[in-house]
C-alpha cells in the first residue's frame, strides 16, 4: 500500500505577515508616550510608590525579551526614553527586583468572533541546577529543580487566554478547573481540546460545567465508567465513537490534530530562555507571565493566515 503524499500549506497574507514581523523587532513599539509612567499618591503613611505597575511591566518586558540582567535592563531603558524623547525616570534594579514580586502583570487577550475553542496542555522548565556542560563532564552536583507551565490557548486568535504556574510535580489533571475559571463566566466556550492526561472525572466535569464538549482521547487501556453524572456519560459516548471509528479517524474527525498549535506555543515560550532567570516563586510566576504577555502582543502585530492547497 502506498504512502499518501503529505499535505501542502500555502501563507495567503506574506505582505502583512511580513510587515508584522519587522515590527517586531521595533523598540519603541513596547512604549506609548501616553503611558501612566509615574504612580498616582495614594494618600497612605509610608514611603510612596514611584513608579506605577505599567512603568514596572515595561522594564521586566525589555528584560524578558533581551535576556538581560536588572542593571542592563535599566541602561537599556534609559536609552529607549532617550530615543523617544521622553524626560522619565529609570527605576534602579533594586526597585524592579522588588516589585516584580508583588506586580499583577497586564496580559492583553483578543476575543474571536463565535465561541471560545481552546487549547491546553503543559511543559517544564528548569530554574535551578548545573549547565549540560558540567553536568555531562563531572555529573550533576546537585538536584536539576523544574517548574510547570500550564496553558490555554484560543484557537481563533492564537492568544493564551489563562494560565498557571506550579511545582513540577503537579498534574495536568487537577489544574485544568483553576485555567477554566480564569476565563469570564459569561464568555462561551465550545470545545477544550487536550490530551489522554485529561481524561479524567475532574476534567470531565469542568468542562461540562462552563457547557462546552470535551475534545480528550481516551487512553488506551480506557474503560467505561459509570453513568452517574453527566461527564460520565459523555465520555462514554467518546469511548464508544473511538472504538467504532478508530484513534486515528476519530481524531480527525474532531480535530483534535489542532493541538499541534499549542505545541507551537511552547517552542515560542521557550524561545525567550530554556531557564527561569528568578529563583523567588513570585518572581518566577512574573516572569513567565511576562512571557505570556509579550507573546499575545506579537501575535497582534499580526499572524500568518495559512490554507490547504492540496
Amino acid at each position: 500500500m502506498s504512502k499518501p503524499e503529505p499535505a501542502r500549506y500555502r501563507t495567503t497574507n506574506w505582505k502583512s505577515y511580513n510587515d508584522a514581523l519587522k515590527q517586531r523587532g521595533s523598540l519603541l513599539i513596547w512604549l506609548h508616550k501616553d503611558m501612566v509612567w509615574l504612580a498616582p499618591r495614594a494618600g497612605r503613611n509610608g514611603l510612596p510608590v514611584v513608579f506605577s505597575d505599567a512603568a514596572i511591566q515595561f522594564c521586566l518586558m525589555v528584560k524578558v525579551l533581551f535576556g538581560l540582567p536588572l542593571r542592563q535592563t535599566t541602561g537599556m531603558v534609559g536609552s529607549i526614553l532617550t530615543m523617544a524623547g521622553l524626560d522619565w525616570p529609570v527605576p534602579d534594579f533594586s526597585t524592579l527586583s522588588r516589585r516584580q514580586k508583588s506586580i499583577t502583570v497586564q496580559m492583553s487577550g483578543r476575543r474571536a468572533a463565535g465561541p471560545l475553542n481552546l487549547l491546553v496542555d503543559s511543559t517544564g522548565i528548569k530554574f535551578l541546577g548545573d549547565g549540560e556542560w558540567l553536568a555531562r563532564k563531572h555529573g550533576t552536583h546537585r538536584r536539576r529543580q523544574y517548574r510547570k507551565v500550564h496553558l490555554a490557548m484560543d484557537t481563533g486568535t492564537g492568544d493564551i487566554r489563562a494560565v498557571e504556574f506550579t511545582s513540577s510535580n503537579k498534574g495536568d489533571s487537577p489544574v485544568l478547573p483553576e485555567l477554566l475559571s480564569q476565563l469570564p463566566p459569561e464568555e462561551q466556550i465550545c470545545t477544550v481540546t487536550g490530551d489522554g492526561a485529561y481524561d479524567t472525572r475532574r476534567c470531565h466535569t469542568a468542562i461540562l460545567d462552563r457547557g462546552a464538549a470535551a475534545i480528550i482521547p481516551i487512553r488506551k487501556n480506557g474503560r467505561f465508567w459509570k453513568e452517574d453524572c453527566p461527564a460520565a456519560t459523555a465520555r462514554n459516548e467518546t469511548l464508544r465513537a473511538t472504538r467504532h471509528l478508530g484513534r486515528t479517524i476519530w481524531k480527525r474527525w474532531t480535530g483534535y490534530h489542532a493541538r499541534s498549535r499549542i505545541e507551537a506555543k511552547m517552542r515560542f515560550l521557550k524561545s525567550f530562555g530554556e531557564r527561569i532567570a528568578s529563583r523567588d516563586p513570585d518572581r518566577q510566576t512574573a516572569e513567565f507571565h511576562i512571557r505570556i504577555a509579550l507573546m499575545n502582543r506579537f501575535n497582534e502585530f499580526g499572524m500568518a493566515e495559512i490554507e490547504r492547497v492540496a
